[in-house]
């Protein structure tokens, strides 16, 4: 399992065209257990979701005993798919793609339930093999995790797909047939026969103890009701899949708990659905027995999987290699700010305090200055913490949960100055003293730029702010006086308390 064995994924059907096209795409991704549409707002690298629905149809269930597909799944498959067509139709969507995935692709009659399901859809499906499945949900995970080194790995009801990634490259696609769906078929319903075809699966894979990276990238509804269930019992503060971590520690000894549960139990638990509830077992087990077969130290929770790589992959080059947080923050800037060109010059305006930061320091700066006016149209008593739920919570990619944090925590003291943050938003936990002494200070110097600008383009660059050793100086012209008045004055101190100087106004 290395880089060097990469190749490349083959683009759906029309992605050729779909690259000059701007309007709304749809995907609709037919799994062993769910049916998917998600309609896309438009061709981009982070594009909003205009619709997005599932329906838990269960076609792979009984399918290794009854050697076909399930009747009750292809009836609820084929009535989810009339209505997503409909959906499709209603948002006049440009462009469709459609693929079905391992039940479609290992059943007897698989052929003949993606004949009806063209029908019902209305246009053609494509059947992935298990490598090109493999390698686009790959491809979704560097789409949302463009860092991502380690195991991309996604659980489907019928497979399990792994692809190594690292340096925004896949390497060589790997499928197995042991997705929870088949797995209880295999198995009968024991778990400890489903550990024992997972383990010999497992051993005749040479090389999988040896990926490179740190990292399992785990993808599939059942993972994530793994990783709901670890919030729920950690308390965790951020109810947000999408990278989430657990420490593989944590992981294994959950995965043991979890495989051990009753489905009635994990009801009772009131977080996962009834319907993932009897797969998690043993999506717990495949995660169970994987880390314990490789030297993965850590589980992230990609949200991003198949249908995110399939739009990945008929992006343009150029498209591919923007960062998802910058994206996301800019189309945020445009549609929420006042004036949208204002956060480049507040970025470069503040900038002479910032002169030694790093790459991934400069890009929270950024996104800070993106978001910076996102929250002027909300009551004034909602301004700071409205703001920072907006923006703590927004569906961006590309961001730790911790950079969520900064980046929100900086947002809020950019409305509320420097006074203390509500104990309540426990998010703000996952920050550590120097993370939060840096969100107040990106906070600070931005709200001092919207005293002097009001959020008006070409204010900020006659207004000089530097930094010596003791000073924070803002240099304002003579005829300009008037803006340094006493909230420009008090701005200005509370920044240059919370960067250890003192503030002082030059005016000349």
């Amino acid at each position: 399992m290395t880089l060097s064995d990469t190749a490349a994924v083959p683009a759906p059907q029309g992605a050729r065209e779909s690259r000059g096209r701007k309007g709304p795409l749809a995907i609709v991704d037919i799994g062993s257990n769910s049916v998917r549409l998600v309609v896309y707002e438009s061709f981009a690298r982070t594009p909003a979701v205009v619709h997005n629905e599932k329906a838990i149809c269960a076609i792979g269930r009984n399918m290794v005993s009854s050697g076909r597909l399930n009747e009750d799944g292809i009836r609820s498959a084929l009535e989810a798919l009339a209505r997503y067509r409909m959906v499709a139709d209603a948002h006049r969507v440009d462009m469709r793609e459609a693929v079905a995935t391992a039940a479609a692709r290992d059943a007897p009659n698989g052929n003949e339930f993606v004949r009806r399901a063209e029908a019902a859809w209305g246009g053609p499906i494509r059947i992935l093999s298990g490598e090109e499945e493999a390698r686009i949900a790959a491809e979704g995970v560097l789409a949302g995790i463009p860092e991502a080194n380690g195991l991309a790995a996604d659980l489907g009801g019928g497979s399990l797909d792994m692809v190594p990634v690292k340096n925004g490259r896949t390497g060589a696609a790997l499928t197995f047939p042991f997705g929870p769906l088949r797995l209880i078929d295999l198995a009968k319903g024991d778990c400890d026969k489903a550990r024992e075809i997972v383990d010999k699966g497992l051993a005749r894979l040479d090389g999988l103890s040896q990926i490179g990276g740190p990292t399992l990238y785990a993808v599939g509804g059942a993972w994530r009701s793994f990783a709901r269930v670890d919030m729920e019992e950690t308390r965790y503060p951020l109810h947000v899949l999408h990278h989430y971590e657990i420490p593989k520690g944590r992981a294994l000894k959950l995965a043991r708990v979890i495989s051990q549960m009753s489905r009635k139990s994990l009801d009772k638990m009131g977080i996962v659905s009834r319907r993932r509830a009897e797969a998690l077992p043993y999506g717990a087990i495949v995660l169970e027995r994987l880390l314990l077969k490789t030297d993965l130290d850590r589980v992230i929770i990609s949200a991003y999987g198949l249908r995110e790589g399939i739009l990945h992959v008929q992006l343009s080059p150029e498209e591919r290699q923007k960062d998802p947080l910058m994206e996301f923050a800019a189309s945020a800037n445009r549609r929420l700010s006042r004036v949208p060109t204002h956060a480049d010059e507040l970025f470069h305006w503040m900038s002479p305090l910032f002169a030694n930061e790093g790459r991934e320091s400069r890009r929270i700066r950024q996104a800070v200055c993106l978001f910076s006016d996102i929250g002027w149209r909300r009551h004034p008593d909602d301004r700071a913490v409205g703001a920072f739920n907006q923006v703590v919570t927004a569906p961006f990619a590309g961001a730790s949960h911790r950079a969520r944090a900064l980046i929100a925590t900086a947002v809020f003291h950019r409305y509320s100055g420097d006074e203390d943050f509500p104990r309540e938003i426990t998010a703000h936990n996952l920050l550590s003293e120097e993370d939060i002494a840096c969100a107040v200070r990106l906070g600070l110097v931005a709200r001092l730029g919207f005293a002097l600008s009001a959020s008006a383009v070409g204010e900020l660059p006659h207004y000089a702010l530097r930094m010596t050793p003791n000073r924070v100086l803002l240099e304002v012209p003579r005829r300009r006086e008037a803006i340094a008045g006493e909230p420009v004055h008090k701005r200005l101190a509370a920044l240059a308390q919370a960067l250890g100087r003192k503030g002082e106004v030059l005016v000349g």
